[in-house]
């Protein structure tokens, strides 16, 4: 196990990303909003861990979501896709099932930003949740939609990840 030592002088937040997606999986369609994420991550900060891409099945999401949380021991796990109003987009009902607290002004942020840019927005179901240690953020299934929405919330997450690892101090303001 980590002391808090040695997570304050790591320098990078182990990261797993999660992309759902029927036809990704079956590979009747190339998955673009993985290599977006991964791309986007400054690397300095961030060390990608684990890429999957996995079908709408919400006990495989969980499964996948506990093992990067606990067994991986990532800081942050990013989704995307399985976020809208299809039957099959189960991923917020995975999240919010393996999570221990919400973490709802993420999620709020991203669709508040995303609004300005579409209406179509609303129609996000995504959440934030924490697990342990794990920040869990669901993102949209477009590549356009993914680099949007973490531009909302990119320069926070070094933050939120720092107190979830004991390494920063509280958030208030004097």
């Amino acid at each position: 196990m980590e002391t808090a030592e040695e997570k304050k002088n790591a320098v990078a937040f182990r990261v797993g990303i999660v992309i759902l997606s029927d036809k990704g999986y079956r590979g009747e369609r190339e998955d673009k909003s993985g290599p977006k994420i991964r791309e986007l991550l400054p690397k300095e900060q961030y060390e990608v861990v684990s890429m999957r891409i996995l079908p709408d099945e919400q006990d495989g999401i969980e499964e996948e979501l506990i093992r990067l949380a606990d067994l991986e021991r990532c800081d942050l796990v990013l989704t995307t896709g399985g976020t809208g109003f299809s039957l099959r987009d189960v991923t917020p009902e995975a999240t919010l099932a393996v999570s221990n607290r919400v973490a709802p002004g993420i999620a709020e942020a991203i669709r508040a930003g995303s609004m300005a840019i579409t209406k179509r927005a609303m129609l996000s179901r995504a959440v934030s949740a924490i697990r342990d240690r794990t920040l869990i953020i669901n993102l949209p299934g477009s590549p356009k939609a993914v680099e949007e929405s973490l531009g909302f919330v990119l320069d926070t997450l070094p933050h939120a990840l720092g107190l979830l690892r004991g390494t920063d101090g509280e958030c208030a303001r004097s």
